[in-house]
């Protein structure tokens, strides 16, 4: 394992790390079922998340719910009767809530959430390796939590959000057409590369490095990155209001945390050994007659990012959601929810290395996200004393520009559907279960990059489709 300036953090940390594309809508069975919704509702301890004005409405002096969910996503990409896709593991998404009174007027809890993280799995060699193999990215959000009602119509809430996360990632170095350009480059080189005082054995190699450079079909070399965002600070504010027995409106803000990344642990491999033996060569040859060559020499080095350390900085955006609730009857419960997410605050991702003395220049990528809505209607139904069924849907826009389509994230237009049920064995346990599927609209797009061959400005593009599916199951007790 080699200590390894992440270069590729700007990929994982798109915690896009935190974009759109790894945003995880899974922090309650019950609202699962239901579309999500929950801002303008009453729920307990599991308010926490979604308004915490909602969480001095316990209906016990103590409310503890915990779920984990299985998410099962594809997706694919093709472009001039090319095609690959995605093998994902399952991601294994979790919350856990405890509430507790402490007046009638008064309650606090503390939850643990995973806001953000998925998996994305693209075949090892597939055309866009230098832009992304794989990814896995959790995030883990701790909120200690007051609700306080100040009438019995008007409530406000307050929790503390303490942030942090890990990501695995891997990727290409380059793709396999820029190391067979840099073969064909050096080629041209061959007749001035003769006039130098060269051994034979030397020539040879040389010879061998074009001919190995020109016939590789897979990318060279390969970084695996394990990277740590260190713990941040945000907060989540809601109100409550009670607009008379049967409507009630919510109104929630989530803020923007900047995340930081200082370094990670990440290893460094080769295709094969005649692949790493030829870096190898080619650094001995450089070091020995590099002073003889033009500037405009192909790069066929590797640039010593083990030597080096950086700082980054990420913004994760900001929510703010409209929730409101109506019960016709005492059977019934509808929602609909309206979030506002502030993605224009992921403009760029820009990593600076600290050590002047090595010469690796910043590596700056925009993103310029946009602002998106997220449209959420859920119902909920009590068919028994013991049994309640529900069902929701929501459409969710990408923020994500088609002329800046990574495929770390391919983020589209989405459209959830859900059902679910809770079950209730014994009075104040209940067991939730619940179903998402979400498909994507298949959008084209693309993604600029600088060919490291030519120097010139080049994008990846092509058409991308997604599907998901997610069975959650979760408890809760209340006394």
């Amino acid at each position: 394992m080699k200590k390894l300036v992440v270069l590729v953090m700007t990929s994982i940390l798109s915690l896009s790390a935190f974009a759109e594309g790894y945003q995880v809508n899974l922090l309650s069975t019950k609202q699962t079922g239901m579309g999500h919704v929950g801002v303008g509702m009453k729920l307990g301890a599991e308010s926490m998340h979604f308004n915490p004005a909602g969480l001095v409405f316990l209906k016990t002096n103590m409310d503890f719910s915990l779920g984990i969910s299985a998410v099962m996503a594809k997706a694919k990409y093709s472009n001039a009767g090319y095609s690959a896709k995605t093998d994902n593991p399952v991601s294994t998404p979790l919350y856990a809530y405890a509430g507790f009174k402490i007046y009638d007027n008064l309650a606090a809890g503390i939850s643990l959430t995973t806001p953000y993280g998925s998996s994305l799995k693209w075949p090892k060699h597939w055309e866009g390796a230098s832009l992304i193999q794989d990814i896995s990215l959790k995030s883990y959000v701790i909120q200690p939590t007051l609700s306080y009602k100040i009438t019995d119509k008007l409530s406000i809430g307050v929790g503390l959000q303490l942030a942090w996360g890990n990501v695995n990632l891997s990727r290409g170095l380059m793709g396999a057409k820029d190391f067979q350009g840099i073969g064909k480059a050096l080629e041209g080189y061959l007749p001035l590369l003769s006039q130098l005082p060269l051994s034979e054995q030397e020539k040879q190699g040389l010879q061998d490095m074009v001919a190995l450079m020109e016939n590789t079909t897979v990318p060279p070399a390969y970084a695996r990155l394990d990277g740590n965002a260190h713990m941040r600070v945000g907060f989540n504010v809601g109100i409550m209001y009670d607009i008379c027995d049967k409507v009630t409106v919510g109104l929630s803000y989530r803020s923007k945390i900047k995340m930081r990344v200082k370094e990670g642990d990440a290893e460094l491999t080769y295709s094969n050994r005649n692949i790493e033996n030829m870096f190898g060569q080619m650094e001995l040859l450089l070091a020995k007659y590099g002073s003889y060559l033009p500037a405009n020499f192909p790069n066929i080095s590797i640039p010593k990012y083990d030597q080096g350390s950086f700082h980054a900085e990420l913004p994760l955006p900001s929510n703010t959601t409209l929730g409101v609730s109506y019960r016709p009857t005492d059977r019934w419960e509808l929602a609909l929810d309206l979030q506002y997410v502030g993605w224009s605050a992921y403009d760029s991702l820009n990593v600076y290395f600290n050590e002047a003395e090595l010469g690796i220049a910043p590596i700056k990528a925009e993103k310029n996200y946009k602002n998106a809505m997220t449209y959420r209607l859920g119902a909920s139904y009590k068919a028994t004393e013991r049994l309640d069924v529900r069902a929701g849907v929501y459409f969710d826009q990408s923020p994500i520009r088609k002329n800046l389509y990574n495929p770390e994230t391919p983020g589209m237009n989405k459209l959830g559907i859900s059902a679910g049920l809770t079950f209730e064995p014994y009075k104040n346990l209940q067991i939730d279960v619940a179903f998402l599927y979400i498909q994507g609209f298949d959008r084209d797009g693309k993604y600029p990059y600088k060919n490291v061959v030519t120097g010139k400005d080049e994008s990846f593009g092509g058409k991308y489709k997604s599907t998901a599916f997610s069975p959650s199951i979760g408890l809760a007790y209340r006394f």
